[in-house]
């Protein structure tokens, strides 16, 4: 299952990910917000890092105005390792070499078709593992 997350900037294209992610056959469990309506993005990345860490979804995808905010505010969860991509090949190595289990998109920043091609690049990457296992428990102090 895959947590969605957004603020009010990075609604409209939640919206459109749970579309795409029923078009590919994948559940997904939205922690909001639920509106355009102004809201701060820390609380919906830390409820749905929480639906992550939890086991109740696998991975996520979360999405402000830049991505950069809720990228953050999601990286502060020990086992989260949210990458804020802004093109296609940054997504697929965000999942080969430091195995993401986070995407964060920019809604400002970034085309619709690119968002949607970066999203299905994500999902279909697996983790290259090797190499990158060490590097990745490196990470978390």
């Amino acid at each position: 299952m895959i947590a969605l997350a957004s603020d009010h900037a990075g609604y409209s294209f939640k919206e459109r990910t749970k579309e795409l992610l029923d078009n590919l056959g994948f559940s997904w469990k939205d922690y909001g917000t639920h509106s355009s309506e102004r809201v701060d993005y820390p609380d919906f990345a830390h409820a749905a890092a929480r639906g992550i860490l939890s086991g109740e979804c696998d991975r996520g995808i979360f999405i402000c105005g830049s991505g950069i905010g809720i990228g953050m505010a999601a990286n502060k969860h020990p086992g989260i390792r949210a990458a804020m991509c802004q093109i296609v090949e940054a997504a697929r190595l965000a999942r080969l070499h430091n195995d993401a289990n986070v995407l964060t998109l920019g809604e400002r920043l970034v085309t619709w078709d690119t968002a949607e091609e970066m999203i299905r690049v994500w999902l279909e990457t697996p983790f290259e593992g090797g190499r990158h296992v060490d590097r990745i428990r490196k990470i978390e102090l």
